[in-house]
């Protein structure tokens, strides 16, 4: 015990370096998003996180939208548990056989006018696993997507941007 506390104390605190982030692009995309949040639906945005079968890379990323250098309430943005609540379905992963039900009744429950969001590789087009004997591929497979927003996992600057486009676009 004695040796490890040494050690610790030789070699001192290690850790990564900062993400590089643009704080001013970051600002100036939450700004622009909460101005189309307000023309669109008068208020906030309340987002439904879905997870129909990821590798859970895509969610770290999504947690980290709420963390405090991202803090997405800044800008309006909040999620919710509730898909009545809900104004958008953020979906990620591969849809899996035991997923689907869950799937379209969460779209159901959702009032419109609703968009759905497909983040990450997999949601979009499938990605690693696609077809399989447990899964359907991707999203709009099943319920209709509005936009897509690729990468794996996409970081949480795309995924604000790709909020962006979904507003901007309508």
């Amino acid at each position: 015990m004695l040796r490890i506390l040494r050690q610790a104390l030789r070699i001192g605190v290690v850790t990564e370096p900062s993400p590089v982030h643009d704080d001013a692009e970051l600002t100036r995309l939450g700004v622009e998003l909460r101005r189309q949040i307000d023309a669109r639906l008068g208020g906030s945005l309340a987002i439904r996180h879905v997870d129909v079968g990821s590798c859970n890379a895509c969610e770290l990323e999504i947690h980290a939208l709420a963390n405090p250098y991202h803090d997405l309430e800044r800008f309006g943005l909040h999620f919710v548990a509730s898909p009545r609540h809900a104004d958008v379905l953020l979906v990620t992963g591969v849809v899996s056989r035991h997923m689907e039900t869950a799937l379209r009744r969460t779209w159901r429950a959702t009032p419109a006018p609703k968009y759905v969001i497909a983040a990450g590789t997999c949601a979009c087009d499938g990605g690693e696993l696609g077809d399989s004997y447990a899964g359907h591929g991707p999203v709009e497979r099943l319920i209709p997507v509005d936009l897509k927003i690729p990468g794996c996992p996409p970081a949480p600057i795309d995924l604000i941007k790709g909020l962006l486009g979904a507003f901007a676009a309508r």
